[in-house]
């Protein structure tokens, strides 16, 4: 194999791909602007959309309590809340989101409670819903401490202490620290989005090297070429993966950079904020590092995957529809790896872009198993030799290359 042909090769395209601008996007600025955009940006959206909600007064619904003015006048009395009159069409009230919560107090409640009769009193909210869940939490609070209250008062009547019935506490005590925390909660997404960015980053220039040849009347030209059909292959799918490790790089870089000036920022900014930033995404140079190297099979799998099923396009926009499917082929197995309970085994350290956003996941938590990294690295790098060796194959049928 000479090294030289298929250097003249991947020259070639690099220059051409280096003026196409679609492979300028999906390579370089959607990867430097999308982890900012969604760590900081949305990040910034949902602190201000959860302080809004917080700061504002629901409206509250009481049904019934005719004959418990007690309870009334103490919902009555609750800070932020706003208790409206009731209404036949209530339920259609919360849908709506006109009234966030509803109290239904039984008949002769405060009559049962000190005849020591049991009742229960019913919330209806909308479930979910941020504004309708905070509103829920005030009333229900409020009727929790009514309900002690209740309980004290017997006991005090009978000379017993509250501890009879509290004779002890259970507390939770988390012993993780905050990365590993925050990376078992967020790790998968930051896997989810390597993988796509991944794929993406190769698929444009994938399409433009096989299809758009084709559609251009250029492959003819390239083939009469003294080059051998595997150096020009090669060539092409060193540029291909040129691409997808410049977008895998990018977004890990960019996504790190991120995190990072977020966590700052937070930790300057009030101790509410300093509070919240310990379960930002901590992600270190040994984090990226180690995202990054694991992505290099997989950059490869995806490159040659990419090469095949576009040469089997005759135009740009056939290639696209053939592509846009595998899009969801790739999706499904990341977004199952964030699913609750999902993690790794030694089966599913084989399957294909499953093993590695589990395995991001551990990663970005700051837990390396080194026999399931072995695995995962070993059999994607078999799936990428697979992929490119169809690649090349491909590339030697004139029934594919020159398909009318």
């Amino acid at each position: 194999m000479s090294l030289r042909n298929v250097g003249i090769v991947y020259r070639k395209e690099l220059t051409e791909a280096l003026r196409d601008r679609r492979t300028l996007i999906s390579t370089i600025i959607v990867p430097l602007l999308l982890f900012p955009v969604l760590s900081v940006g949305f990040g910034a959206l949902a602190v201000a959309l959860v302080g809004k909600a917080k700061q504002e007064t629901p409206k509250v619904m009481i049904l019934g309590g005719e004959d418990s003015p007690a309870v009334v006048e103490g919902l009555k009395k609750l800070e932020k809340i706003e208790i409206v009159p009731a209404a036949p069409a209530w339920k259609d009230q919360i849908i709506n989101k006109e009234v966030r919560a509803a109290v239904e107090i039984p008949p002769g409640f405060e009559r049962d409670v000190a005849r020591q009769k049991s009742d229960t009193v019913k919330i209806y909210n909308y479930k979910e819903e941020l504004k309708s869940e905070f509103a829920t939490d005030k009333i229900e609070k409020y009727l929790k401490d009514y309900r002690d209250n209740v309980v004290k008062e017997r006991l005090a009547a009978k000379n017993l202490p509250g501890a009879v019935l509290q004779p002890f506490e259970v507390k939770q005590e988390n012993v993780a620290p905050p990365e590993k925390v925050s990376g078992a909660a967020f790790g998968g997404i930051i896997g989810y989005m390597v993988i796509l960015l991944c794929m993406t980053g190769g698929m444009y220039p994938a399409m433009d090297l096989t299809a758009g040849e084709k559609e251009r009347g250029t492959m003819e030209t390239i083939l009469s070429s003294p080059i051998s059909r595997m150096h020009l292959v090669l060539g092409k799918f060193f540029l291909v993966l040129t691409a997808s490790l410049a977008t895998a790089a990018l977004s890990v870089l960019s996504m790190g950079v991120s995190f990072s000036f977020l966590h700052r920022f937070s930790e300057n900014s009030g101790s509410q904020r300093g509070e919240a930033a310990a379960f930002l995404l901590q992600l270190g140079p040994k984090t990226v590092l180690s995202v990054f190297i694991m992505a290099l099979p997989l950059a490869v799998f995806f490159s040659a995957t990419l090469m095949t099923i576009a040469l089997f396009a005759k135009t740009y926009k056939e290639a696209q529809s053939y592509l846009t499917p595998l899009t969801f082929v790739v999706i499904i197995p990341a977004i199952a790896a964030m699913l609750p309970g999902v993690e790794l085994t030694p089966k599913l350290s084989l399957i294909p872009i499953l093993n590695m956003s589990l395995l991001c996941k551990e990663l970005v938590a700051g837990t390396y198993h080194w026999d399931f990294i072995a695995i995962i690295f070993i059999s994607t790098c078999v799936y990428a030799a697979v992929a490119l060796f169809l690649a090349i194959k491909m590339f030697q049928r004139e029934s594919v290359l020159f398909r009318s």
